[in-house]
C-alpha cells in the first residue's frame, strides 16, 4: 500500500508511529519544514536553550528503522484525486493509495494596517522563533497580541528574552474562552506581578511608525502603545487550502470535514489534527490531534476504528501559573450552580459549576493551583457523583480527594491519558502485569509519557489496582523496617538517630540485612555527614565503601582521585602518572574526566592515597552513593563560542557537593554554550551558560535508561543556581527511595516537573530554607574520607591482605596489557584467595 502523508507535525508524526511495524506499507511523508516533527507544545523553551534537536519527536534511527521517506522543506502543491496523485512545489508527482492530511492551521494575524511592518511576527514555527530571537536582540520591549493560551505563552517568550513585554487582547479578559471572570483577575494578578503589562479590551486599528520605539500600536479608543516588536498570537486557523482546491467537503467553520473514522469526502484520504473537522469542531489540542491519528491509522489498516469526539478541558502552566478549564467552565449549563473558593492574598481562584440538585459535576475553572485538575476531569467525563460536600473538593483546609470520588469510582473505560490514549483498564492490565511503579507503568502503557500531567492520576489508578489485586502497595525497605527510605530518614533526622543499633530498637525488628544496613548507612551520611568507616557505621557498609574504592572483578580496587571540574596540574598528573607506575596500575580516563588506576591490591590503598594526597588530590568518592564527577568543558576560558566560565563554576560546584551522600550517585555537567560539549543534558544536574545566565537542567541520565534532563530554571546568576541546587539535591536526598537515581525519581514523582518546579523555585511546601541549611552543614563538615582512613590507626588496619598479617601475598603476579599492567587471571585471582585464610 502506498501512503502519501502531508504534513510531519506532532500529529502526523503520532500516525506514522502507528504504522511502525507494519508489513507491506511504502510511506512518503512530505514537510513543509526544514525541521521533522517537534514538540510545539514547548515550543518556548527553545528561548531558555533548548534546539530543534532537543524538542525533536523522531528518534533518531526511526526514518532508517522504518523505512518510511521523509522529504523536508516540500510542499503539496496540489492533489489529483482521479489520478490519486500529490504534486509537490518542485514537480514531483507522488502517487498514493491512501492520502493522510495532517496540514495543521496557520496563525490568524487581524488585517490591520501596518501588520506586515519588518518586526511583526507570528508564533508557529521554529524560525519563527529563530527570527524573534533575532529581533529580540536589538529590541528593548515586545507586544503580543491575543490573551488566549497561544498568547501567554507567546508573552512567556518575550519575557525569557529579557524584554518589556505587553499583552493586547481584543476582549475584556484573558483567555475568555477557557475561564470566567474572577479566574481571569486572577490570573491577570499574576501575571502582572511577574512584569508583564496587560491590556484588555483594546482593538488595534493600524501600526505605524513609534516615536519612542520602533512600532506604534494605535487603539480604537483612541490611546496608543509603542513597541519595538509586535508578535500576532491571536488564534489559529485550519490549513484547509490543499483540500479546497482538491474539492474536498469542507466543514461549516473551516476544516477539512471528516467522518468517524477521520476519512474525508473522498475515502481515499484522511485527514488528522487540526486541520480536520469533525461534526463541524475543529479541535486547536494536540491530544485530541493524537487520537485521529490513532483512529485513522487502524482503520486505514483495516481495523474498526471511530473517533467520537474530545474533551476540551486544558491544563496548563502559563508564565509559571497553573491554569485550568474542565467541561462547562463559564456555568452556561441552565439551572448550574457554583461553589467559589478565592484565596487573593496567595493569587488561587476555584470553581466547581454543579448540577441543580448538586449531584454531578458540569465544569471547574482552576487558577494558581490545579492540583485537583485529573480528578475534576474524570468527574466531569465520567459523570461521577458528587460527594455529600462537593466543595471539600477545592477546600484547602480538607485536601483535595473528599470521601465518595476517588479512582475506584472511574469505570475501565475512563481515559486517564489523553495524550496516548490510555485509559483505566489499560492501566489495571498492565498492574496485573507486574507493573507496579510508574516507571514500569510508562514502559509497559505510555501514560504519563507525552505531557506527564496525567502522572498523579495514574498513579492513584496503580495503587489502587494493585491494592484490590492484593499485591504489596506499601513500599517497606525491608522485613526489618516497616518504612519506605524517605520515612526512614526522617526518623532519623527529627530523632537524632546516629546508630543503626538505635535504629533498630526504636522503629524496626531483628537484626538487620544487607539492604537496611547500607541504606541506614547512607542516611546517617547524608543527615549527619559522619565519617562512614566510624566504628559504629563500618559495619553497615557495602564492599566499595567499606574500602572506600570501587572492587573489580579479580579482588583489586580501582582508586579515583577528584579532579574537580576535570581540571589538573601538569604535576598533578605527574604525580598520578608516578604513583600508577611505583603500584602496577592500569590507568584509563574515564567518561567523567577523571583518571581511573586500577588493580591496587588491598594493603596497597593507604600507601597509594598517602601518596595522591601528599600531592594535593583528595577521594573522588568513585566507591559511594555520593556525588562523582562534575564534566566541563572549556567554555569562555578557551573556546571562542563560549559565553560562560564552565570550568570556573564546574569546580566551585564540585567543591560544594563533593562530600554529600545520597540514596545513588550523581553526575553534574556544565557547559559553556549551548554547544554542549560537556553533555550537562544527560546529567542528574547539567548547566549551560547563555547571554543571560545560567539554565539549570535536572534528572537525566546517560545510563542503562538513558533520560533526557529537564529545564527546571532559565538565566540565572550563579549564587541562584547553587541555592536552585542545594534544594535540589537535599530534597531528593530525603525523598528518593533505596538505590533511586534522580532520573527514576523523577519519573515517579506526583505531579512530575511542576511539582518539583513548585517545591524548588517557589517554596510550596515552605521548607526551602530548611533544605539550603542542611546543605550547608554538609558543606562544613567535609572531610577527604581518604585521608580519615590513612590517619586512623584502627581504620588503616583493616587495609590487609591477611587478617592476621601485614605482608601481601607473594605469590600475586599480574601480566602487562597494552603496555599496562592488568587485574589478575582467574588463576591469580584463585591464588590470591587461598592466604587469607591461611596463617602467614
Amino acid at each position: 500500500m502506498k501512503i502519501v502523508v502531508v504534513g510531519h507535525g506532532m500529529v502526523g508524526h503520532r500516525f506514522l508511529e502507528q504504522l511502525e511495524g507494519v508489513a507491506g506499507l511504502e510511506v512518503t511523508v512530505l514537510c513543509a519544514e526544514p525541521h521533522p516533527a517537534y514538540d510545539r507544545v514547548h515550543l518556548s523553551e527553545f528561548f531558555s536553550g533548548r534546539t530543534a534537536d532537543e524538542l525533536s519527536l523522531v528518534a533518531p534511527d526511526f526514518f532508517a528503522r522504518t523505512g518510511f521517506r521523509l522529504r523536508l522543506n516540500t510542499r503539496a502543491a496540489s492533489i489529483d484525486r482521479a489520478a490519486q496523485t500529490v504534486t509537490t512545489d518542485c514537480g514531483d508527482v507522488l502517487a498514493y493509495d491512501r492520502l493522510v492530511l495532517a496540514t495543521g492551521s496557520y496563525p490568524f494575524v487581524p488585517p490591520v494596517p501596518g501588520h506586515d511592518r519588518d518586526g511583526c511576527f507570528v508564533y508557529r514555527t521554529i524560525e519563527d522563533l529563530v527570527a524573534m530571537h533575532a529581533a529580540g536582540r536589538a529590541s528593548r520591549s515586545g507586544a503580543v497580541v491575543g490573551g488566549g493560551l497561544l498568547g501567554l505563552e507567546c508573552a512567556k517568550a518575550l519575557r525569557d528574552m529579557g524584554l518589556e513585554t505587553h499583552v493586547v487582547e481584543f476582549a475584556p479578559r484573558l483567555m475568555a474562552a477557557q475561564i470566567d471572570d474572577a479566574g481571569a483577575r486572577t490570573l491577570r494578578a499574576r501575571i502582572e506581578e511577574l512584569g508583564v503589562i496587560v491590556h484588555t479590551g483594546r482593538q488595534t486599528n493600524a501600526i505605524t511608525g513609534g516615536e519612542g520605539a520602533r512600532h506604534r500600536m494605535c487603539f480604537a479608543d483612541g490611546t496608543h502603545l509603542d513597541t519595538d516588536m509586535i508578535v500576532f498570537s491571536a488564534g489559529i486557523r485550519p490549513q484547509d487550502g490543499l483540500a479546497r482546491a482538491a474539492g474536498l467537503e469542507p466543514g461549516p467553520r473551516g476544516g477539512i470535514a471528516i467522518d468517524s473514522a477521520c476519512r474525508s469526502s473522498d475515502p481515499c484520504i484522511y485527514a488528522i489534527g487540526e486541520c480536520a473537522s469533525w461534526n463541524g469542531q475543529v479541535y486547536g489540542l494536540v491530544a485530541p490531534g493524537y487520537d485521529m491519528a490513532r483512529t485513522a491509522a487502524r482503520h486505514l489498516l483495516g481495523e474498526d476504528a471511530a473517533f467520537e469526539g474530545a474533551d476540551l478541558s486544558t491544563k496548563l502552566k502559563l508564565m509559571g501559573v497553573d491554569v485550568a478549564s474542565v467541561g462547562d467552565a463559564h456555568g452556561l449549563t441552565e439551572g448550574s450552580r457554583s461553589c467559589v473558593f478565592s484565596d487573593e492574598r496567595r493569587r488561587i481562584y476555584k470553581k466547581l459549576v454543579l448540577s441543580s440538585c448538586g449531584k454531578q459535576l458540569l465544569g471547574a475553572v482552576l487558577v494558581g493551583d490545579a492540583a485537583e485538575y485529573p480528578m475534576l476531569q474524570q468527574a466531569v467525563l465520567n459523570r461521577l457523583p458528587m460527594p455529600d460536600a462537593p466543595e471539600d473538593l477545592i477546600l484547602p483546609r480538607r485536601g483535595g480527594e473528599a470521601k465518595g470520588l476517588g479512582v475506584d469510582a472511574l469505570p475501565a473505560s475512563a481515559q486517564i491519558c489523553s495524550c496516548n490514549g490510555v485509559s483505566k483498564g489499560a492501566i489495571c492490565a498492565a498492574v496485573a502485569g507486574g507493573a507496579a511503579d510508574m516507571g514500569a507503568l510508562k514502559t509497559c502503557t505510555g501514560a504519563g509519557t507525552s505531557c506527564g500531567g496525567c502522572v498523579p492520576l495514574a498513579a492513584q489508578v496503580m495503587k489502587a489496582e494493585m491494592a484490590r489485586l492484593g499485591m504489596a502497595v506499601n513500599n517497606h525497605l525491608c522485613e526489618h523496617f516497616a518504612y519506605s527510605r524517605q520515612e526512614l530518614f526522617h526518623l532519623v533526622r527529627t530523632g537524632g538517630i546516629k546508630d543503626f543499633r538505635e535504629l533498630l530498637q526504636r522503629h524496626g525488628t531483628g537484626m538487620g540485612c544487607d539492604i537496611c544496613k547500607p541504606v541506614a548507612a547512607s542516611i546517617f551520611a547524608s543527615a549527619w555527614n559522619e565519617f562512614v568507616l566510624k566504628p559504629q557505621h563500618a559495619s553497615l557498609q557495602d564492599s566499595n565503601d567499606y574500602f572506600l574504592g570501587n572492587i573489580q572483578k579479580d579482588g583489586t580496587y580501582s582508586v579515583v582521585p577528584r579532579m574537580p571540574g576535570g581540571e589538573v596540574t601538569p604535576e598533578g598528573l605527574i604525580a598520578v602518572g608516578q604513583v600508577a607506575q611505583k603500584y602496577g596500575l592500569y590507568t584509563k580516563i574515564t567518561g567523567g574526566q577523571r583518571v581511573d588506576l586500577f588493580g591496587a591490591r588491598v594493603e596497597q590503598l593507604p600507601a597509594i592515597w598517602e601518596e595522591l594526597i601528599a600531592a594535593g588530590f583528595e577521594s573522588g568518592h568513585a566507591y559511594g552513593k555520593s556525588l562523582r564527577t562534575v564534566k566541563s568543558c572549556v567554555g569562555s576560558t578557551w573556546c571562542r563560542f563560549g559565553v560562560g566560565d564552565s570550568v570556573g563554576f564546574a569546580i566551585r560546584l564540585e567543591n560544594r557537593y563533593k562530600g554529600l551522600r545520597a540514596p545513588h550517585k550523581i553526575k553534574f555537567g556544565v557547559s559553556g554554550c549551548t554547544r554542549e560539549c560537556a553533555e550537562a543534558q544527560g546529567k542528574d544536574v547539567g548547566l549551560i551558560a547563555t547571554e543571560k545566565g545560567w539554565n539549570l537542567y535536572v534528572c537525566g541520565n546517560g545510563g542503562m535508561k538513558p533520560r533526557h534532563a529537564e529545564l527546571l530554571a532559565a538565566d540565572l546568576d550563579e549564587e541562584t543556581v547553587v541555592r536552585m541546587i542545594d534544594r535540589f539535591l537535599m530534597f531528593y536526598v530525603r525523598t528518593a527511595d533505596r538505590l533511586q537515581r534522580t532520573s527514576t525519581w523523577r519519573e515517579n514523582l506526583e505531579g512530575g516537573l511542576d511539582y518539583l518546579k513548585s517545591v524548588v523555585l517557589d517554596d510550596r511546601l515552605g521548607i526551602a530554607t530548611e533544605l539550603e541549611a542542611d546543605m550547608q552543614k554538609v558543606v562544613d563538615g567535609y572531610a577527604c574520607e581518604w585521608k580519615e582512613a590513612v590517619t586512623d590507626p584502627q581504620v588503616r588496619r583493616r587495609f590487609r591482605h591477611f587478617v592476621n598479617a601485614e605482608q601481601p601475598d607473594p605469590n600475586l603476579a599480574y601480566v602487562p596489557e597494552r603496555g599496562q599492567p592488568r587485574p589478575a587471571s582467574q588463576e591469580e585471582r584463585h591464588r590470591a584467595v587461598i592466604p587469607i585464610a591461611r596463617v602467614a
